[in-house]
């Protein structure tokens, strides 16, 4: 039995050898000859066709074998220009197979999408009738091919080109050619042109650069304007063309092309040498030997339609050849083996025992896995076993007995970068070495006790590790080459699921399918998107995972502060940071700019206009979309002045201005507050100007301080751009001006919405281009069960989401690989009028859908197969096609691909479907705290705060207080009529709106006094409720109508009323220090004059806030207001801390008509502020009748 090598052996697989006979044809077989038919039927067999020279490949057709039961149902093509090194073609970049016949005679033709220019065709059975063998009649498609060739060694050899004036530069300048490298760097073009200006396609480690340099020494560092391409040293053709429009340049690498901007000065520039193959040396003009010299063949190089190749060959005058250059392109064979997955292995004979006792194994490999055995053999003489692999990213070697390690080297780092790796293991003389990339001299060394060789021994494939997917070549045992052709024919070693001959390598992030910047990364089988600092999510980085707009953040339940937005969602537009503004019932998005503050000006000497420029903290495209997106947009113009005059008249020529709109802004000569064109000033359009000779305050050029100041409100004028001001030299002028921040409102997408009200109604839209990646969100809100949302279709391809059932919702779609589904199941009905977000997205790497809050489905994508969306039907919304399954119920904000559709104007003149959806509160209504009410608007909603103790946008803000000793606070509520001197009594009905059945009072505090009176109750009746805090110990039997009480989260208590009576008359309710206590007993009254010290907040007695009406609207509220009272924050919980002596409790109580009995509640005094315990009182005393 021979000695074995054993390569990437997976898990327990026998390496039993396979008997197979291979069958070359160098013809082509045309139908009805009977067709190709191997004896023996497996994926081992191919049919390979020699055209003779290279030919344009454009279609094959195939047929089964002439009266049999034998055809092909899928098979692989392969193209070559050698015979050798085989490269598949794939549709679309993805699919691998083409489809074969269903029977014997029928002709199935198939026009490639890309024609494939080779002189060899191979065709690899995949699958073949089940009840019949490989059966083929063959016919391929083309037409001649002919090209001009040169080829470069590396070394000097090179072409320069002096271009003359029949090869200068016209209005545009175009190269295009082909190249095959042999080595992964070298530079292929340079053209130089005046000042030292020139530009380079160079290769590096397998991409193609374009680069740009400025001065002629090699010191100048060059700058990068775009990379592309990757795994360009295959050895096969790549197309590339450069074409530069004025400051704008294209590169096109095979089928990509990207477009970058290149600086000014090349604008008109000429180019006056190129340069192929060879750097130049900048001082002899002559190419010299260098690493950076291109190894390969370039074929149809034109310069604006000129054969430079064909010039060359003919030497021309001003073509200067150097070295070995040839017009051939020859290349060495190099034969691959690719190991596709966990069933590849490849076994190669090893050596006997050499004289050194030694061993010398050497291949080169490419992959993109961390992990992987490449090589492992037996050492009989020790009884173990030798493993080289890798491990995340690092070759390493052990030596293992009984499953102990005896020996571990490592050596090489990022190893997984898709670049071919040398490997070197060397055992001579008791010294083992491996080595990774010789020139890079990485090495790793070690002495064993025992010699390293691969003698005689039993053989098993066997793996420890994980399995190798890659490619391997130039196989070396003991410095012979080993011929992988053999292996192939099996006439050496064995193999089993390996593609010889190739290198199957795909780079899957070259162009990288990651958007918005997300880094790409890759095994064999799969790419991933790091997401984690783009601002997007998803497996491509394509769904922001920021809102568009403020007015959606609010709607979310956030309340006022620093938010990212992104305006058109998934598109090309960056995020954000705003400031929105949530105070107010509209919600404002703040944009700042580098000076928004008050800013004086003086006389300058010798300066007759001074010039600002606003630098806002948004980028230009994401400030017009912010601007078009918003119902309305304004930014404050203000300009104070002392003779500095401003406009002057609409007849004269304007002394100042202001620049505004897209880009630099356009010149703008009315001032804030005024109408665009108008040369006037707010005071102008009014007629109230100081001087009614002039349309702005300023222009009376008066020795006292005045203003111009106003709104700036058209949208095609926003933002400020710059400010001129004119009339600021003359001795005494004197000024101040502000721009503000740009401030907008409303989003146009947010609440753009349709109403379908019946299920034959739909609006149509056109054909949706969702190619690689679609994103579609949107709210619904219906009640019925089923309806389709939206559907798009192809001739075979469609798009459809729906609503199945009452509680599922359906992604579908289908890219010609089959109908693929993805489901969100709700435990909830969804009929029920609220609304509900859908946001579906697919890409080449999955489809996902996400309905509400609820955990996001997903469906990956067939790894190999068909990848482009290709639709073009009318899209349909809330309808389809057919006018079946129509949806009826409202549909709103609708955005494909971040760009909102406008369904409101379509539905104004489509018969069956309304514009707008009314009901928002349905939705919204719970977003509305502490007894806010929900109010409707035609777009969105409102809470109103009136009836609450709070404020703020969704009646979440405290209303706090800092109290003093001599602070009071109060309100005094409304008199019937004035009462008689007279009466020494009066019926209590005249009092029956004044009159309390029950007392609802809560309220938050936090003091260190000890006691204190928090709220004090009076009536004309002399009667009182009183609120305080006592000192433990102190008694007192008052008699209350409160029969439950909370403070903070406490259990609640209930309590026992001694007498059944009304509260009747009220009269007024006071905070902090009571003046009027003549009613009061002496200790109460002697408290109440006390006053409180401490932090009052959201204090609400029944309907009324009173500490609201102090502090909102004491101008226009029944609340007198002595002492100092401020506003602040010690209410919130941001302003407590739970480990200091003071803290916030929160009080309510609520009275019911019943016979409750109540002294005093035990409150523990840490939780107010003091060493003792405390009582918590509440009081109510007075004359029952």
């Amino acid at each position: 039995e021979n000695n074995n090598l054993l390569l990437s052996t997976p898990q327990r697989l026998k390496c039993n050898k396979v008997l197979s006979i291979f069958c070359f044809y160098h013809f082509c077989v045309s139908a009805g000859a009977g067709g190709w038919s191997p004896i023996i039927s497996d994926r081992y067999q191919w049919l390979e066709v020699d055209l003779g020279e290279r030919t344009k490949i454009t279609a094959v057709a195939t047929q089964g074998r002439y009266g049999s039961s034998d055809w092909l149902t899928s098979y692989l093509l392969m193209f070559s220009d050698t015979g050798h090194n085989w490269r598949q073609y794939r549709q679309e970049d993805s699919i691998g197979s083409f489809p074969g016949n269903s029977n014997a005679d029928s002709v199935v033709h198939y026009k490639l999408q890309q024609p494939a220019i080779a002189r060899f065709i191979r065709l690899i059975p995949l699958d073949w009738n089940p009840n019949g063998r490989i059966g083929l009649r063959l016919e391929t498609y083309g037409c001649p091919y002919t090209s001009d060739v040169v080829s470069f060694d590396g070394g000097s050899s090179g072409l320069l080109y002096w271009l003359t004036s029949g090869l200068k530069r016209t209005s545009r300048d175009v190269v295009t050619l082909k190249f095959k490298a042999l080595r992964n760097s070298g530079t292929l073009l340079q053209a130089e042109g005046q000042e030292g200006l020139s530009l380079s396609l160079e290769l590096e480690r397998g991409k193609l650069l374009l680069l740009l340099r400025k001065g002629r020494t090699s010191s100048t560092e060059p700058q990068r304007l775009v990379s592309l391409g990757s795994l360009l040293d295959d050895q096969h053709w790549h197309h590339v063309a450069v074409e530069r429009r004025g400051s704008h340049l294209n590169l096109t690498v095979d089928k990509h092309t990207e477009r970058v901007q290149i600086p000014a000065e090349f604008s008109h520039w000429s180019i006056e040498q190129l340069s192929l193959g060879a750097v130049q040396s900048e001082v002899s003009q002559k190419p010299v030997t260098s690493k950076k010299n291109f190894n390969g063949c370039l074929e149809n190089l034109l310069y604006n339609g000129h054969n430079l190749i064909e010039l060359a060959k003919n030497k021309k005058q001003q073509v200067t050849i150097s070295g070995n250059v040839t017009f051939s392109c020859a290349e060495p064979v190099s034969v691959a083996v690719t190991f596709t997955g966990p069933e590849s292995f490849l076994q190669l004979p090893g050596t006997t025992m050499s004289s050194s006792g030694g061993v010398s194994i050497g291949f080169q490999f490419r992959t993109w896995n961390k992990k992987g055995l490449l090589l492992s053999f037996e050492l009989p003489q020790q009884g173990g076993v030798a493993w080289l692999y890798l491990s995340e990213a690092r070759l390493q070697l052990q030596i293992h007995k009984s499953g102990r390690a005896l020996l571990e080297l490592s050596a090489g780092a990022s190893l997984n970068d898709g670049q071919w790796h040398s490997v070197e293991l060397n055992s001579r003389q008791g010294r083992l070495t491996i080595t990774v990339d010789k020139e890079e001299r990485d090495s790793s060394q070690a002495s064993p006790s025992f010699p390293v060789t691969v003698e005689n021994g039993s053989q098993k494939c066997r793996n420890l590790f994980s399995v190798f997917q890659g490619c391997m070549r130039l196989f070396t045992v003991d410095n012979q080459n080993l011929d992988l052709i053999k292996v192939q024919e099996k006439q050496l070693g064995n193999y089993s699921n390996l593609q010889i001959d190739i290198c199957g390598i795909i780079d899957r992030c070259s162009p990288s399918p990651c958007e918005h910047g997300g880094p790409c990364s890759q095994s064999w089988t799969v790419f991933h998107c790091n997401c984690s600092d783009s601002g997007y999510s998803g497996a491509t980085c394509h769904s922001s995972v920021y809102e568009q707009s403020c007015e959606a953040y609010k709607h979310n339940g956030n309340t006022s502060g620093h938010f990212y937005i992104d305006v058109d969602g998934s598109g090309p537009i960056k995020p954000q940071l705003v400031y929105c503004n949530m105070t107010e019932e509209n919600t404002w998005m703040v944009i700042q700019h580098n000076n928004t503050e008050l800013t004086r000006l003086r006389p300058f000497t010798g300066v007759n206009q001074y010039s600002i420029h606003f630098d806002y903290s948004s980028e230009e495209e994401q400030l017009l979309a912010v601007i078009k997106q918003s119902e309305h947009c304004e930014q404050e113009l203000s300009y104070h002045c002392k003779m500095s005059r401003l406009l002057n008249t609409p007849e004269g020529s304007p002394l100042s201005w202001w620049f505004g709109g897209p880009g630099a802004g356009r010149v703008q000569t009315y001032w804030g507050g005024a109408q665009p064109g108008s040369q006037q000033c707010a005071c102008g359009l009014q007629g109230d100007c100081v001087d009614l000779q002039h349309y702005c305050n300023c222009d009376a050029d008066r020795m006292e301080w005045t203003e111009d100041s106003g709104l700036l409100t058209h949208k095609e004028s926003l933002p400020v751009r710059s400010l001129v001001l004119g009339d600021i030299q003359r001795p005494g002028s004197e000024a101040v001006y502000r721009v503000g921040p740009l401030q907008c409102h409303g989003d146009r997408n947010f609440w753009n919405a349709a109403f379908f009200d019946k299920e034959t109604s739909y609006l149509h839209f056109p054909t949706f281009h969702g190619e690689l990646s679609a994103d579609i969100s949107f709210l619904f809100k219906t009640m019925a069960s089923s309806g389709v949302f939206l559907e798009n279709l192809g001739i075979k391809d469609f798009i459809r989401i729906e609503l199945s059932s009452s509680t599922q919702v359906v992604f579908s779609f289908d890219v010609g690989n089959g109908p693929l589904e993805v489901r969100v199941e709700s435990s909830f009905p969804l009929n029920d009028n609220r609304w509900h977000r859908v946001r579906a997205e697919r890409n080449v790497k999955e489809a996902s859908l996400r309905l509400d809050e609820l955990p996001v489905a997903t469906q990956e994508a067939p790894a190999d197969g068909h990848f482009h969306l290709q639709l073009n039907s009318q899209l349909f919304i809330g309808g389809t096609a057919s006018r079946q399954k129509g949806f009826r119920g409202c549909i709103r904000s609708l955005q494909l691909n971040g760009v909102t559709l406008d369904l409101e104007e379509r539905a104004k003149i489509t018969p069956g479907v309304q514009p707008g959806c009314p009901g928002h509160c349905s939705s919204y209504g719970s977003l509305c705290q502490n007894h806010g009410r929900c109010v409707e608007r035609a777009n969105g909603f409102h809470c109103d705060c009136n009836l609450s103790a709070y404020t703020g946008v969704f009646c979440q803000t405290e209303v706090s207080a800092s109290f003093k000793s001599g602070t009071s606070v109060s309100y005094t509520f409304k008199e019937p009529y004035e009462m008689s001197r007279n009466s020494s009594a009066l019926p209590s009905s005249i009092y029956s709106d004044m009159t309390l059945r029950g007392e609802n009072v809560s309220l938050s505090f936090r003091t260190n006094q000890s006691p204190a009176l928090l709220l004090y109750v009076s009536s004309y009746y002399r009667e009182y409720l009183a609120v305080l805090i006592n000192k433990h110990g102190e008694e007192n039997t008052s008699n209350l109508f409160i029969s439950f009480f909370q403070i903070d989260q406490n259990a609640r208590e209930d309590f026992n009323l001694t007498s059944d009576g009304e509260f009747n008359a009220i009269k007024s309710l006071v905070l902090g220090r009571v003046h009027e206590s003549d009613d009061l007993d002496a200790d109460l009254s002697r408290l109440a004059s006390l006053g409180f010290t401490g932090c009052l907040s959201v204090v609400h007695f029944n309907t009324i806030s009173p500490l609201k009406e102090a502090l909102l609207r004491p101008n226009s509220s029944p609340v007198i207001i002595t002492g100092p009272l401020a506003q602040s924050n010690c209410g919130s919980a941001a302003s407590a801390n739970s480990y200091s002596a003071e803290n916030t409790h929160h009080l309510s109580g609520e009275k019911w008509r019943r016979h409750l009995t109540f002294n005093s509640i035990r409150i523990d005094s840490a939780l107010i502020g003091g060493t003792k315990l405390l009582y918590l009182c509440i009081f109510f005393t007075g004359l029952y009748l």
